[in-house]
């Protein structure tokens, strides 16, 4: 038996240092969604969605900047000339460290902020170089079933009605007894419609259509299906979240005009009628983490409290999942507020 290399035994330490690095950004991730979904708390029910969106991300961005990894944003608020912060393809960290590529959402429903609606989050995912999709920011049909199901139970190629018929044999029960989530958009009248006809049950949410494709994963939220057209890159950070604890997904990206065909080339993007499944948007070892912002299905939202020596602090709900481990952690903070 050959001894272990002076080579070996370095590349065996940086493995170690590697995984370890990683562990730690798990639960580090949790702090940058905590500091945007407080400061986007700040201004629940005032009605400046603008406001609210720009206290996320300068939060977020700041919470980045303390971490040991040299991260690049590969979905953010939009191109360098569109954002002042976090735009795609900015560096976030300290520069050190393994390379991370992040998708965020600093303020996933920045609507349901301003009107103090429910399932406002702060979002992100993180994996390593390469691992997440550059989604440009256009919109996405989406399809997603919970973990369990039989792998290729969903195809975009197929009607709604194909597709919920599918899922109904495999869980054993009539399409009558299945629930979709749909976003509640003027674009979705023929879904909805299809859907009724055929007797499913349909949830309709205002906004946040990542919390409604992770609903898919939770018994509780009686949900079996997500459907319907969204953001493509909300479309990646749910497809990494389910990567987590388990699901399927099919994404196909939806251009409206010349120009945004011109920025999924720009980011690599060559067949526009691809339908992506899961492990085309989102590979290899991801973390996902959310933290509410205002109270919803997913998460409780932040909460402003005084204790009676008259201490003031803000409490957080959040989750943050890792894809290698199959880890959910589910985290209550109390921040003091000076």
């Amino acid at each position: 038996m050959n001894s272990p290399t002076d080579t070996d035994v370095l590349a065996g330490r940086q493995a170690m240092t590697d995984n370890a690095i990683q562990r730690v950004l798990v639960l580090e991730m949790v702090r940058v969604t905590e500091a945007a979904a407080i400061a986007a708390a700040q201004l629940i029910g005032r009605g400046d969605e603008k406001a609210a969106d720009a206290a996320a991300v300068e939060a977020m961005r700041k919470a980045f900047d303390t971490l040991y990894m040299d991260g690049t944003v590969v979905i953010g608020e939009g191109e360098r000339d569109e954002a002042p912060m976090l735009y795609i393809g900015e560096k976030v960290g300290m520069g050190k460290g393994p390379k991370i590529d992040i998708a965020l959402d600093p303020l996933e429903g920045t609507t349901i902020t301003a009107k103090a609606g429910p399932n406002a989050l702060a979002v992100l995912a993180a994996a390593e170089e390469g691992c997440l999709l550059n989604a440009p920011d256009v919109y996405m049909d989406k399809l997603a079933v919970g973990p369990g199901y039989p792998e290729g139970i969903i195809d975009l190629a197929k009607s709604p009605s194909d597709n919920v018929r599918a899922v109904a044999e495999a869980k054993g029960v009539e399409p009558r007894q299945i629930n979709v989530c749909v976003l509640d958009r003027p674009r979705h009248a023929e879904l909805i419609a299809e859907l009724r006809a055929l007797g499913c049950g349909v949830v309709l949410i205002g906004d946040g259509d990542v919390a409604g494709v992770i609903a898919v994963t939770d018994e509780d939220t009686t949900i079996d299906m997500y459907m319907g057209q969204g953001g493509a890159p909300e479309g990646v950070l749910a497809a990494a979240a389910l990567r987590c604890v388990g699901g399927q997904f099919n994404g196909r990206l939806v251009f409206r005009n010349d120009d945004e065909k011109a920025r999924a080339r720009k980011w690599g993007i060559t067949d526009l009628d691809r339908i992506y499944k899961l492990e085309d948007l989102a590979k290899g070892d991801c973390i996902f983490a959310a933290t509410g912002v205002t109270s919803g299905s997913l998460l409780d939202g932040v909460k402003r409290r005084r204790r009676l020596t008259g201490e003031v602090y803000m409490t957080t709900e959040s989750v943050v999942m890792r894809a290698s481990s199959g880890t959910v952690r589910w985290i209550r903070g109390e921040h003091r507020i000076a």
